[in-house]
C-alpha cells in the first residue's frame, strides 16, 4: 500500500508487434486469427502462458497460495490493526479493557452512527419520523439517501461568505488558475486547502449528514493525499465530481471516474503508464485497496492455477502478482493533458486516452482473456467490469461499509446479505444507495451501541455540533489556522493521509496516548477559544438561555443531555457535580454568572471558566468519544 516503481519482469512489452509472442521456437500466430468474442483456445492459452514466462519470469512452478488460515472477515493484512486472532502482537502491549456504557436512547445511537453527532434538533427530527424505532430509522435513512432533495443552501452560503473561491471551479479552470499559470505555492494549493477546511464546515453544519459521512468514507477508500503538490490544484474536482457525485450511486461508475481523475492519475502514477514504461502503482492499489482487498491476494503464483471463487466459480478466488502486471498493461495510455513533451498543445488537465502509449497485446487477468487490439479504453473497462461484478469485491466493500457504520468486527451474516444485494445491483445506478439501506436498517445497526470509537476528525466535528457553534473555518484567518495547526497533532486532518490506503477505521488504530491527548486538547480549546472576542462555542449564552437556576446539579444535567442526548451514569455525574459545586450544596447553592477571583471560597472562584471546563470534561468522556 505504498507507491511502487514498476517491477514488470522481462522489460517493456513489445505490444506494437502485430503478433502474439510465443514460446521459443514456436511460430507466432497473427492477431487477426484470434476470435474476439470466442472462448480462448488451448493454443491461445498456451501462448499467453509463454508470454507470462517471457515478461514476468514465471516458469510454471507451483507457488503455494497465500495463508488463508484466518477467518474470512479477518485477513492477515488487517489482523494486526483489528486485534483479531492470528495477527501480530507487539511486546509490551496490554490487552484492552472492555467498558460497558449505559445504553443511549435509540435516536442518539442511530444518529451518532449515521451522522457526525446527534444534536437536540436532529434528535427531535428523528423522533418525529414514526411511531416505532424501526419506522423512524427507515424513514430517516430514506430521507437522508434522497440527499438531493434536502435543502443545504445555508452551508453553501456559509462557505461563500467565508471567502471560499475555488469550490465551484471546473477542472479546466482549476488547471489554468492553479497549475498552468505557475502561481506561488499559496495559490497553487488553495483548492486542496479549501476542500480540506470545507469538510469540517460541511460535517458540522450540513443537513445532508449521511452524505457527508459517505463522502468521508469514499475519500478514505479511494484515498489520494489532497495536499500532495500535484494533486492539490485539482483536488476540488476529485472531491466534487468524482467522490461526491458518486457517493450513493454506482460503484462501477465511481471506479471509472476515479481511474480517469487527474488527482488519482497523478497520485498513483498512472499518468505516465505506457507500454514503453509500465508502472504498476495504480493497478496494484486498484486490486489491493479499491476492490478485492489484500485478504484476496494470492502472491506470485500461476494465474491459471488460481482456484475458482466459491460464491461464483466463473471468477477466481483472488488475484496474483501477474494479475497486477496485466491490469497495469490494461491501463496503459490512461493519462491527462498536462503539456507532456510529446503533446505540448494538450494542457488543460482533463483525462485523455493515448492510443500510442497503450499496450494493445493480449492479456490474461482475473481468470479472463482480454483480446488484442480492442477499441479505445476497452481493456481497462473490461477490467473494471470484471472487478465490479466480482463476488469477493462485493464482500470487501460491504465489510468496510459495515465497519464504518456499525462495528469494527462486522458479522459475516450481514456481510454476506449486503454483498448479495451489492452484487445483484452492480449495474444499477442506485447500487450503493440500495445496499446502504439494507445495512443501515439491519438488526446489527438497530442493536449497535458503543462498538465504535470516534476518530479525531469525527470527535472534533461532533463537539462543534454539540456545542452549537456558529463559527466557520476558513482560509486567510488566524484562528482557523490555529485550529488546523492543533488538528494536525491528532493525526487525523481531513484528506491528509499520505499512503494510498486511507485513514484506518478501527479503534485500536486511534487508541494511542498521543491521539487521545491531542484530541482532548483540541476539544478543550474549542470550549475556551474566541475569535475577535466572540467565543467559538456559545457555552455561556446557551446556559443562560436554558438553565434558569445555576446549581451544580442543574448545570451538569443540562449539559450532559445537551452533549450526549441522555443523562450520565450516576457515578460519572457525581464527579462532575462535585467539580461544579466545589464543596457547596449541589442542589441549592446558586453559582453566580461571574468570572471573578475568589480563592478563599472556591465555589465562587472563576465560575464561568469552571462551567466551560465542566462542559469540556463531558466532551472527553467515553460516552461522547464512543458511538
Amino acid at each position: 500500500m505504498v507507491k511502487r516503481v514498476s517491477v514488470l519482469r522481462g522489460g517493456a512489452r513489445a505490444s506494437a508487434n502485430p503478433y502474439i509472442r510465443t514460446a521459443v521456437g514456436e511460430p507466432a500466430e497473427p492477431i487477426s486469427r484470434l476470435a474476439r468474442n470466442a472462448s480462448p483456445t488451448a493454443r491461445q492459452l498456451a501462448q499467453v502462458k509463454a508470454r507470462h514466462a517471457s515478461l514476468y519470469g514465471y516458469r510454471g512452478q507451483r507457488v503455494p497460495m497465500a495463508d488463508k488460515s484466518l477467518p474470512a472477515e479477518t485477513p492477515a493484512s488487517t489482523a494486526y490493526e483489528t486485534g483479531q486472532p492470528g495477527g501480530r502482537t507487539m511486546a509490551g502491549w496490554s490487552a484492552p479493557t472492555l467498558m460497558t456504557l449505559a445504553k443511549a436512547p435509540f435516536a442518539v445511537r442511530a444518529l451518532n452512527n449515521m451522522s457526525y453527532g446527534a444534536t437536540p434538533t436532529t434528535i427531535a427530527e428523528f423522533n418525529a419520523l414514526g411511531s416505532t424505532d424501526a419506522q423512524r430509522l427507515a424513514n430517516w435513512v430514506d430521507w437522508q439517501l434522497d440527499w438531493a432533495n434536502i435543502n443545504d443552501a445555508a452551508v453553501d452560503q456559509r462557505l461563500t461568505a467565508a471567502g471560499y473561491t475555488t469550490l465551484g471551479k471546473s477542472l479546466e479552470q482549476l488547471w489554468n488558475d492553479h497549475v498552468k499559470a505557475d502561481p506561488v505555492h499559496e495559490i497553487r494549493m488553495r483548492p486542496a486547502w479549501e476542500v480540506q477546511r470545507a469538510s469540517y464546515v460541511r460535517a458540522a453544519y450540513s443537513r445532508r449528514q449521511l452524505r457527508e459521512v459517505l463522502v468521508n468514507f469514499w475519500h478514505a477508500h479511494f484515498n489520494v493525499m489532497g495536499t500532495d503538490f500535484s494533486v492539490g490544484p485539482v483536488f476540488v474536482h476529485y472531491d466534487r465530481d468524482v467522490i461526491r457525485a458518486n457517493a450513493t450511486g454506482n460503484f462501477r461508475t465511481m471506479l471509472e471516474a476515479v481511474a480517469k481523475s487527474t488527482s488519482m492519475l497523478y497520485f498513483l502514477d498512472n499518468l505516465n503508464n505506457s507500454r514503453s514504461g509500465p508502472n504498476e502503482n495504480y493497478a496494484r492499489e486498484l486490486l489491493e485497496l479499491h476492490t478485492l482487498g489484500a485478504e484476496n491476494y494470492l502472491g506470485f503464483m500461476d494465474p491459471f492455477q488460481v482456484p475458482p471463487c466459491p460464491e461464483d466459480p466463473a471468477y477466481p478466488i483472488g488475484y496474483t502478482d501477474i494479475d497486477v502486471y496485466e491490469t497495469s498493461a490494461a491501463f496503459t495510455g490512461w493519462s491527462a493533458k498536462n503539456g507532456h513533451w510529446q503533446f505540448p498543445t494538450e494542457n488543460d488537465g482533463t483525462f485523455v486516452y493515448r492510443q500510442s502509449w497503450h499496450d494493445a497485446g493480449p492479456k490474461f487477468l482475473l481468470g479472463m482473456m482480454v483480446y488484442p487490439e480492442q477499441p479505445a479504453l476497452k481493456d481497462g473497462q473490461d477490467v473494471l467490469n470484471r472487478l465490479a461484478s466480482h463476488p469477493r469485491v462485493a464482500k470487501f466493500i460491504c465489510k468496510k461499509l459495515i465497519r464504518r457504520f456499525i462495528n469494527d468486527t462486522p458479522s459475516q451474516k450481514l456481510i454476506d446479505s449486503a454483498a448479495a444485494i451489492f452484487r445483484a445491483n452492480w449495474q444499477n445506478p442506485r447500487q450503493i444507495e440500495i445496499t446502504l439501506r439494507h445495512i443501515l436498517t439491519s438488526d446489527d445497526m438497530i442493536n449497535s451501541w458503543g462498538q465504535k470509537n470516534r476518530r479525531p476528525f469525527e470527535a472534533t466535528v461532533a463537539a462543534m455540533r454539540a456545542l452549537g457553534q456558529d463559527w466557520t473555518l476558513r482560509l486567510d484567518h488566524g484562528k482557523s489556522d490555529e485550529f488546523m495547526w492543533r488538528a494536525g497533532f491528532t493525526g487525523n486532518v481531513a484528506y491528509n493521509w499520505p499512503a494510498p490506503n486511507g485513514y484506518p477505521d478501527t479503534a485500536v488504530a486511534w487508541s494511542g496516548s498521543n491521539s487521545y491527548a491531542m484530541t482532548w486538547k483540541l476539544i478543550n480549546w474549542l470550549t475556551e477559544a474566541s475569535d475577535a472576542s466572540v467565543p467559538l462555542s456559545p457555552i455561556l449564552a446557551t446556559t443562560r438561555s436554558n438553565v434558569a437556576t445555576w446549581t451544580a446539579n442543574n448545570l451538569v444535567d443540562f449539559w450532559s443531555v445537551r452533549i450526549l442526548g441522555y443523562a450520565l451514569p450516576a457515578a460519572r455525574r457525581q464527579v462532575l457535580v462535585n467539580f461544579m459545586a466545589q464543596n457547596g450544596n449541589p442542589a441549592s447553592d446558586v453559582i453566580a454568572d461571574t468570572d471573578t477571583w475568589a480563592a478563599s471560597d472556591l465555589k465562587k472562584h472563576y465560575n464561568q471558566q469552571r462551567l466551560r471546563s465542566m462542559v469540556s470534561l463531558i466532551l472527553l468522556t467515553p460516552e461522547f468519544l464512543s458511538r
